[in-house]
């Protein structure tokens, strides 16, 4: 609102309160002010005139203001060091360094200097999918692909996350999607978490046979994977669409932002290097930093060893597994014994 504009509706208001035609509160009202502070104008006005209900901050720099080599120290960072982290992922970099004005001041400053542009408007959102109640009710597994490693051709990020938590269980590297990279995820799962109730995954060729592009998949005829899963009682959801698995597409999307980042600034530029250092903690840490309040947290997970059939890994022993989550709620997690017996009543 201009300045003009402003005191004419103030000297307006005032002169409605003396004429009796509006009171205190309601003058206050009028002007989108408290009650108190309509007082103070009316009694500045009274004593000064105009002149007293002019706004006294203008013309006078903020006590707040940043230094300016404290801006210019910002700009530099950005420019050189953190040139691909995100507005979000830069301001927390600084905060470890012991920077302490807001992520909306940063993002104001390297905005007024053209280094980034502001985030167009979302549409309205559609009505989320509900999560399901307790961990190792439904796993996602996908890869994604991009370039993790900086000067690298792109290689897949094969992820296998927790749909009641996000929590991401598996993540690792390879240079292409398949069979091999899927039993790879759910063998790091099971060997930490134990045995889970349904897998939720795309329509790959090695997670589902389709007789004809862009129709339903062949549930009777199973890949290896889905020979796998079956013979433990776990049900293979196959999406129909990438909407299906927005949760996923949304974390592959913040860690392709915040991960080859990270990634360069450790110095990893190979594929072992990248999985030496648990591409897992990595990337929950990433996302747990991405978060503007704390994940959900369910039940608490046990730990087991891994069990898979003796046609993918014939050296683990079928006694040794375990759930994910104990209880008695439909739809938990099983342990073998009773995923065996449900899949020989078949």
């Amino acid at each position: 609102m201009l300045v003009e504009v402003r005191m004419a509706r103030i000297v307006e208001a005032i002169g409605r309160y003396r004429t009796g035609e509006l009171s205190c509160l309601e003058a206050a009202e009028v002007l989108g002010m408290s009650e108190r502070h309509f007082r103070r104008l009316r009694d500045r006005y009274e004593a000064e005139g105009a002149e007293g209900i002019i706004d006294r901050r203008r013309g006078r720099a903020s006590g707040r203001r940043a230094a300016a080599d404290k801006i210019e120290w910002v700009i530099e960072q950005f420019s050189t060091r953190y040139y691909d982290f995100t507005v979000k992922h830069f301001h927390e970099e600084l905060r470890r360094c012991g920077f302490d004005l807001s992520y909306t001041w940063t993002k104001t400053i390297l905005q007024q200097r053209g280094l980034v542009r502001p985030a167009p408007k979302r549409s309205a959102h559609r009505k989320k999918r509900q999560r399901r109640p307790l961990p190792g009710m439904m796993l996602f597994q996908d890869g994604s692909t991009h370039a993790w490693l900086d000067g690298r051709p792109p290689l897949d990020l094969i992820v296998t996350m927790d749909d009641a938590t996000s929590e991401i269980y598996s993540a690792f590297l390879v240079e292409e999607e398949g069979t091999f990279s899927s039993f790879r995820g759910l063998e790091e799962v099971v060997a930490r978490m134990g045995l889970f109730s349904s897998f939720y995954t795309d329509r790959g060729s090695h997670y589902f046979f389709t007789p004809k592009a862009g129709e339903k998949v062949d549930k009777g005829r199973l890949t290896q994977v889905g020979r796998a899963l079956a013979e433990f009682g776990i049900e293979h959801i196959p999406s129909y669409s990438p909407e299906g698995r927005g949760r996923m597409e949304r974390v592959f999307g913040t860690l392709q932002q915040r991960l080859p980042p990270v990634l360069r600034l450790k110095g990893i530029a190979t594929i072992e290097e990248a999985n030496a250092i648990s591409l897992r903690a990595t990337s929950s840490s990433t996302m747990t930093a991405s978060r503007s309040r704390p994940p959900r947290r369910a039940m608490p997970l046990s730990r087991s060893s891994a069990i898979w059939p003796e046609c993918c890994a014939p050296s683990m022993s079928a006694s040794s597994a375990t759930t994910i989550a104990s209880g008695s709620r439909a739809g938990c997690c099983r342990s073998p014994s009773s995923a065996t017996a449900a899949t020989s009543s078949r």
